[in-house]
């Protein structure tokens, strides 16, 4: 009997999880759009939750759902309303020559997943994680991949991160603030501060050996600054510029400084010793997770801060020490 339920309750989850992605990309009203996909983010949590992946849950809900669904939000904020405009026939098949297309794609991806899992060789690599998990200087074995076994694929998502971060510093600066909030809002925030910058730290130190992480601990780290911003603050947080530049690059440059440092023991690039593993990995985790929060919470914020240009008086300043080394 309680077979049966948990089947009928991951089709009722399957099948909202479609209506809900239906929904959200058949709306002509954005705000909408990015309230029924910040659902579906949420719901998708819950279902990497039901296939035993909670590492992808924990990410799901905090980047997919959260984070993301916030950039939007700010992104549509100073929007004009879309007007509502009868389609034309040509419009009308384009649109469904397009649903055919998706529909067919989702099947050959399911199909090919479907494929993978059954003659695979998924069972092969997970022994494989297994036996080399002792060397890897933790105990879970998705930071062990992550951090140890394909250490390159993180540092390039890190450097990915920290690309984007750079575009959105080149928009220019950052969008008007809110205007300050009220005096529950202000109480709200002030409680949910410190609850959210402890879990950001328990996320952190659990991933050697439970479900969490750098990227994990980083979105919601982030949290902090779009609460803070929500409640009027114009840097939302962050700290001072050289600071807050220290930490953009912290990610990448912990990263490749230690893997480095390890060739000079004779190991190979990101070749951590059995010893220093777990110290090693700590340390580049804990940088990548204020790097990360840095990132996000400037995405929130849209452009450069208030203070990261110099003033007109430094600027010129610069200037002239320039134009006397030349």
């Amino acid at each position: 009997m309680n077979a049966l339920l948990w089947i009928v309750l991951d089709l009722l989850l399957a099948g909202l999880l479609l209506g809900l992605a239906w929904a959200a990309v058949m709306t002509r009203d954005l705000k909408r759009g990015v309230v029924l996909f910040i659902a579906f983010g949420l719901l998708l949590a819950v279902a990497w939750a039901r296939l035993r992946a909670p590492d992808l849950a924990l990410a799901e809900a905090a980047i997919g759902a959260g984070i993301a669904g916030a950039l939007l939000l700010a992104a549509l904020r100073d929007e004009p309303p879309i007007e509502e405009r009868a389609l034309g026939s040509h419009a009308i098949r384009d649109r469904r020559l397009l649903d055919i297309g998706i529909v067919a794609l989702a099947g050959v991806v399911g199909w090919a997943l479907l494929d993978a899992l059954t003659y695979g060789e998924g069972g092969q690599l997970a022994a494989a994680v297994r036996e080399q998990l002792a060397l890897s200087g933790v105990s879970h074995p998705v930071t062990a991949v992550l951090l140890n076994f394909r250490a390159y694929d993180t540092l390039l998502e890190l450097a990915v991160i920290l690309t984007a971060v750079l575009g959105v510093l080149a928009l220019g600066p950052a969008r008007a603030s809110y205007r300050h909030a009220g005096s529950v809002l202000r109480s709200l925030i002030r409680g949910l501060v410190p609850v959210l910058m402890v879990t950001a730290g328990y996320l952190l130190w659990v991933g050697a050996h439970a479900p969490g992480g750098a990227f994990q601990a980083g979105a919601t780290l982030a949290a902090v600054g779009v609460l803070l911003r929500l409640g009027g603050d114009d840097r939302a947080g962050l700290p001072a510029t050289r600071a807050l530049r220290w930490l953009l690059v912290a990610g990448v440059g912990v990263f490749v400084l230690v893997g480095l440092l390890v060739t000079v023991a004779g190991l190979a690039v990101l070749q951590y010793p059995k010893d220093w593993a777990g110290a090693l990995i700590l340390l580049i985790e804990t940088a990548a997770t204020l790097s990360i929060a840095a990132a996000l919470a400037l995405a929130y914020l849209g452009g450069r801060p208030v203070g990261w240009d110099p003033s007109p008086a430094a600027h010129a300043s610069l200037k002239q020490k320039v134009s006397d080394r030349c």
